[in-house]
């Protein structure tokens, strides 16, 4: 059965196919290690082995998409379950069916991405000196990242040439100086930005991304610092933003789909409501780039998506009342 260690990491033993489709189960010792994202298995426990005895495999956590029971796959594989990684497939035994249930458990657990909220992880604070042309004396600044923005504001006083304070350089204690990052088009207004995790295209791993959304198309950063997006989607490529029904089967919460004409993309956001959100302004960003030429019932999808409480007129035919859109709506 797979246990806790004292560097609170699973362990057990299991047997693996290590060349795929081999059929050939060799016993080794895993561990499940969170804290550095990574599944790895040894020849024996490390504790009886040489003194820095190397892993004979390992595989990243972000790449496992689904771990399963395989069963009906290899049916001569008794208590076999599989790790879907990437383009591999990794089939390996439990001793009895309670210890396939536990593993099975675990790694899914450990797989399943949750976004970090804003300050669920202390940012180091570095101190730089940044001083004014003309001046004789330095200030010294103070650089935070506080809610994912980089703020600055000094922590001494500095004088000028003519001995006056250089509060130009300073802002007031309640009025930090931001630093605006740069986008790919400064020119463009942000309708929405945040992070969410992405899954790769080829590797099919699962990254923490910067998104920003505007007028023209979906944008992704490495990071809210960064200059340069990783890639841009254009909204005319974007066929349809909606809540992904894969979800059970990549063991993702809160994931949406992104359809174009060449790509599904899918993004994972950190709460139910941000997922709708993504969705309403993604969906939102498309229906109003199509311009006047769109039809009445599209119209209506549009405000449908900014408003959900739309104006309705009452016009009684007999006993019934009927709910019909406002003409002037249309």
């Amino acid at each position: 059965m797979p246990y806790v260690d004292r560097l609170n990491r699973i362990c057990g033993f299991l047997d693996i196919e290590e060349n795929e489709n081999s059929g050939k189960f060799l016993r080794r010792y895993f561990i499940l290690d969170t804290v550095k994202g990574s599944l790895v298995w040894y020849m024996d426990n490390p504790q009886n082995l040489p003194k820095g005895a190397e892993v004979i495999g390992s595989l990243k956590l972000t790449y496992i998409s689904k771990v399963s029971d395989a069963t009906k796959l290899r049916p001569k594989a008794e208590f076999c379950f599989v790790i879907n990684a990437g383009m591999r497939k990794f089939f390996l035994q439990a001793n009895d069916q309670q210890d396939l249930v536990e593993w099975v458990s675990v790694l899914n657990k450990a797989t399943k991405i949750t976004v970090p909220k804003p300050g669920d992880v202390p940012q180091p604070c570095v101190e730089s000196p940044l001083e004014a042309p003309g001046a004789t004396k330095q200030v010294s600044y103070k650089t935070e990242i506080i809610g994912g923005v980089p703020i600055v504001t000094a922590t001494q006083k500095g004088e000028g040439q003519n001995g006056a304070d250089r509060g130009g350089l300073r802002k007031p204690p309640n009025q930090p100086y931001y630093i605006n990052r740069p986008t790919y088009n400064q020119d463009q207004t942000v309708v929405k930005a945040g992070y969410c995790v992405k899954q790769g295209a080829v590797m099919k791993n699962w990254k923490r991304r910067y998104f920003t959304l505007d007028e023209n198309g979906l944008s992704y950063f490495k990071s809210e610092l960064d200059r340069e997006a990783l890639r841009v989607i254009p909204l005319k490529e974007i066929q349809k933003a909606q809540e992904c029904k894969q979800s059970d089967l990549m063991m993702r919460d809160n994931l949406f789909e992104l359809v174009t004409t060449s790509r599904t993309f899918y993004i994972q956001s950190d709460s139910p409501e941000d997922m709708h959100g993504w969705i309403k302004a993604i969906s939102g960003a498309i229906v109003a780039q199509r311009g006047p030429g769109r039809s009445g019932s599209t119209m209506r999808q549009a405000r449908r998506l900014s408003n959900p409480c739309i104006q309705r007129y009452t016009l009684r035919t007999g006993e019934c009342c009927t709910y019909v859109d406002s003409p002037l709506l249309t």
